[in-house]
């Protein structure tokens, strides 16, 4: 056995119209909810300038500075995944309306039908989506 992957001959279906507007439903109803979520956090990164303003006392000294600096964090780290993710929504929409949805970006093979139902912004086919990581 050698450690060489081989990409599969198996073809994948052509989706169908039903599934791709199933879809994107799926993918218009999560950018919704992912836009919600940003406008939250960048609220909330806000509130944390704006309350740490108010004080003279730096995160250093501060009981709650620690905390204060780690919720800001959190924040940060979630707002950035979560433009990511906005970010792989609306290319998927976009290859959507250029008739290129399902098909791998990388590869130019069918995504299969299941993996969009999972991830439904998803450009690679799990063979090339394996080589990413």
């Amino acid at each position: 056995m050698t450690n060489i992957v081989e990409r599969s001959t198996h073809t994948v279906p052509k989706l169908t119209a039903r599934q791709i507007t199933g879809l994107r439903t799926h993918l218009e109803d999560d950018r919704e909810r992912t836009g919600i979520l940003i406008d939250t956090v960048i609220d909330e990164m806000g509130a944390f300038v704006s309350a740490r303003r108010d004080t003279a006392t730096d995160d250093e000294h501060d009981p709650e500075g620690p905390t204060l600096a780690f919720e800001r964090s959190q924040s940060s780290a979630i707002l950035g995944s979560s433009q990511q993710h906005l970010r792989e929504i609306d290319a998927a929409l976009q290859r959507m309306d250029e008739g290129r949805y399902g098909l791998c970006t990388s590869c130019g093979s069918g995504i299969a039908l299941g993996r969009l139902q999972v991830r439904p912004q998803a450009a690679l086919c799990i063979s090339c989506a394996e080589h990413v990581r």
